[in-house]
Order: C-alpha cells, then sequence, then structure tokens
C-alpha cells in the first residue's frame, strides 16, 4: 500500500506537511509519497482524485485503487495513516 500527499512545496502549510512526513518516517517505519502540486504529476493526480483542497493525503492499495482520502489543513492522526500502511 501507498500513500501520497499532494501539497504546494511553496506555501505556508509546507513545513507542516514535511515535518509530519519525516514525524511519520521515523515513528511508523514507512514512507509518504510527497508529490507537489506544481509538478505535471501533481496536477493531474488532484485532477485524477478530484482533490480541491490542500494539503491532500491519498491511500493507494497495491492495485492503484482509492482507500482514503483526506483534504485540508488538518492532518490524519498518525495511527490512522499506519492502518493503511499494513498490507
Amino acid at each position: 500500500m501507498k500513500i501520497i500527499v499532494l501539497y504546494h512545496p511553496r506555501s505556508d502549510h509546507s513545513r507542516t506537511v514535511e515535518d509530519f512526513a519525516r514525524d511519520f518516517s521515523t515513528q511508523m517505519a514507512h514512507d509518504l509519497e510527497l508529490v507537489s502540486l506544481e509538478s505535471r504529476d501533481g496536477a493531474a493526480m488532484a485532477t485524477m482524485y478530484d482533490i480541491v483542497r490542500y494539503p491532500a493525503i491519498v491511500a493507494l492499495d497495491n492495485s492503484g485503487g482509492v482507500m482514503k482520502i483526506w483534504e485540508g489543513p488538518v492532518m490524519p492522526l498518525m495511527n490512522e495513516l499506519a492502518y493503511y500502511t499494513q498490507s
């Protein structure tokens, strides 16, 4: 399973997202994939998953299907995200 974080690296929430990803990696021993919305891939993902509020976190299963999406400035609990990293 994979967790992708879509965010704007040059915004007021970038520090929060990057700190959250670093702490998640340290505490849960699983990396989050940070994707810039300013990149072609990031913009395409936001359109594909119909994401309109940022930062957004997308949990995908092994076949690429969406399991859960969180949108907006409030980050989910690390334990809640950790559930989606188990295969």
